[in-house]
């Protein structure tokens, strides 16, 4: 009898795998599918890990149209030491470490900081470069500026009209899409009651009213890069700050449905129920209890003729319904007068006429007649059923 060690010595001399080399070749395709998942699986996550390029608006590190990567590579080559703020916290702190005077570039797009720390910024800023900011903004910097609407359509350029300098230097700028400023201080390029360029009365608030000035974009428009670069090269040190919505104040409620409603809506709800309400009233139908039948149900065909009918009142199809009308009276007087299916209406008009002593063309008009409205079909259906009746007659 042959022992286990013979049995082994001869398969591995018969070339026959054993081991883990047998297993390997049985769970090949399983090993190279779960591979491929994990490398699929582990792509995707390493993709979303990692760090994409900054596509936020006005952003100093991107390039996209509406970044502005241009305008900050211009001010480090005139000098200008750039800082980007990545949140509050980070702005407060570099301002405080500054060697210097600083400027303080400002873009709430959502309006994200509080009054708190808006006044607290402007107290650590020595001046403050806002970009189209909003009502709230402008309350939290004490600027004693406020909106003014917007730049109406038809002005897409601008010239100055004041006489500060770095507007007079810059000269006409793009003023598409742009925010309009008003009150006590310095307004410049203007549009009837406000202006897209403002600076407060004590210097400090510097508006400008168009992000589109400082976008790669529109850049190298007219005179937008000089005054772009000279409101915000002033100072040796530059904050570049846009705020995000881990800046969001922790004791600021989100607003409820009650604010965000316009005060029309507490007339106009309830209004709107009762509205609704009495459609339902209107509309409703009662359905009745429900009725059991032995199946199956045997429908008359009275019933269901009938049933037709209703339906083509309620939607008021009255072609439809003259259209099954005719259709059913040229059926049954092909059958009076054994003409076949088949038959047409002149064949008809022909039988009829002989029949009834009617004039043809006066047949003809009654079979080929549309009705337009639900009385005109009642009326020319009981001229069909008249005529079919004549026709039968012996």
């Amino acid at each position: 009898m042959t022992g286990p060690t013979q049995l082994d010595t001869a398969d591995r001399a018969a070339g026959t795998p054993t081991g883990w080399k047998a297993r390997l070749r049985r769970h090949l395709v399983w090993i190279v599918i779960g591979s491929i998942m994990a490398l699929t699986v582990g792509y995707v996550v390493v993709s979303r890990l990692a760090s994409g390029p900054d596509d936020r608006a006005l952003s100093p590190r991107n390039p996209a149209p509406g970044g502005a990567m241009a305008a900050a590579e211009i001010l480090r080559g005139q000098g200008v030491s750039i800082t980007e703020a990545g949140s509050f916290e980070q702005a407060i702190s570099a301002l405080k470490a500054r060697d210097g005077a600083a400027t303080v570039l400002l873009y709430d797009r959502n309006g994200y900081l509080g009054e708190g720390q808006l006044r607290e910024l402007r107290a650590e800023a020595d001046r403050i470069v806002v970009i189209s900011p909003g009502r709230r903004t402008l309350q939290g910097l004490a600027s004693s500026l406020r909106n003014a609407g917007v730049v109406p359509e038809g002005h897409n350029v601008l010239e100055p009209e004041c006489g500060l300098e770095d507007p007079l230097a810059a000269g006409s700028i793009s003023a598409g899409n742009g925010q309009l400023y008003a009150g006590s201080g310095t307004i410049c390029y203007r549009v009837a009651d406000g202006g897209l360029y403002a600076v407060s009365g004590d210097g400090h608030v510097v508006v400008i009213g168009s992000s589109a000035l400082l976008s790669n974009d529109l850049l190298d428009e007219h005179g937008n890069a000089a005054l772009v670069l000279r409101s915000l090269g002033g100072s040796e040190e530059l904050l570049w700050y846009l705020p995000g919505l881990g800046d969001v104040p922790q004791d600021r409620n989100p607003a409820t449905l009650d604010e965000l409603a316009p005060p029309w809506v507490a007339f106009l709800g309830p209004w709107l129920v009762v509205v609704a309400f009495l459609a339902v009233l209107w509309r409703g139908r009662r359905l009745g209890p429900l009725v059991f039948e032995p199946f199956p149900v045997v429908v008359k065909a009275a019933e269901t003729a009938e049933g037709r009918a209703r339906l083509y009142q309620d939607s008021r199809a009255v072609e439809r319904a003259a259209a099954n009308l005719r259709a059913g009276t040229m059926v049954r007087l092909a059958r009076v007068f054994r003409l076949g299916p088949d038959a047409g209406i002149d064949s008809l008009v022909e039988a009829v006429a002989r029949k009834t002593g009617r004039p043809p063309a006066q047949l003809r008009d009654i079979l080929d007649h549309r009705p337009e409205t639900q009385s005109g079909l009642v009326q020319w259906a009981q001229t069909l059923e008249q005529l079919e009746q004549e026709a039968s007659a012996p």
